[in-house]
């Protein structure tokens, strides 16, 4: 029985996925976040339950890349979609099956998120040297870059971030960005704790505790910084 419980956490990501890709499209963002976020932790939780329950499979592993391309790779791809949308000026008309609809050419470029993370998932998964770090940007942390950029908008409401974020040009760089993260050389700690000793596990504590003050005084803010944060330090680790 304890075997399909870290399968059920991660049906519950996928779960997530979905409901979230349904605010998505409908540009809910702030809802569609939430349940990324809630999504994101049952991703977390179902490898540690996994681990604690000692009852790894791969079965579990292909279906937790499943339910990451839905939360972790469809949804930040419509966000952007949704994101660039709101910075085009004007779009083309489109009629299909009687529908009146104006779509815009520049926000479809938003699903490169959505290709990349794909790509990413897989490579993922036939690699069997991204046990205790990754090679490149997971693709959880790269959807809570993204879905960060809303939230900003929304809740911080600043004049200058919001011209910022709404600027095409800054959207379509962080789009390319995006996906060469996410399929860059760059090794990355993985939050992985086989015990818990600070000896062992010291750049993960600093980086947690550090992540939390950022998100206290800063707020949405420091979405974007934390994994800058995250970069660089493992970054810094590689070299030590």
């Amino acid at each position: 029985m304890k075997k399909h419980i870290p399968n059920f956490i991660t049906l519950l990501n996928l779960f997530c996925g979905c409901i979230a890709t349904v605010f998505a499209v409908m540009n809910q963002l702030e809802f569609a976040a939430i349940f990324v976020f809630l999504g994101i932790f049952f991703d977390f939780l179902d490898g540690f339950a996994a681990r604690i329950l000692e009852v790894k499979s791969e079965l579990g592993v292909q279906l937790d890349s499943l339910a990451d391309m839905v939360t972790s790779g469809v949804v930040p791809g419509i966000v952007m979609f949704q994101l660039l949308n709101m910075a085009q000026k004007g779009g083309w008309n489109l009629d299909l099956f009687g529908m009146h609809t104006e779509v815009g050419i520049l926000p479809l470029f938003g699903f490169a998120i959505t290709l990349a993370s794909a790509y990413r998932l897989a490579k993922f998964n036939v690699d069997e040297n991204q046990v205790s770090s990754f090679i490149g940007l997971p693709t959880p942390a790269n959807t809570l870059l993204i879905l960060s950029l809303p939230l900003i908008l929304f809740y911080q409401n600043n004049e200058v971030l919001n011209g910022i974020i709404l600027n095409q040009s800054f959207l379509i760089g962080l789009t390319l960005l995006s996906t060469y993260l996410l399929n860059s050389k760059i090794e990355l700690f993985a939050l992985k704790f086989e015990n818990w000793s600070f000896s062992d596990n010291g750049i993960k504590y600093l980086f947690l505790i550090g992540s939390m003050v950022l998100l206290l005084t800063m707020k949405f803010l420091a979405i974007p910084i934390i994994i800058l944060l995250y970069i660089c330090a493992s970054l810094l680790v590689k070299k030590s």
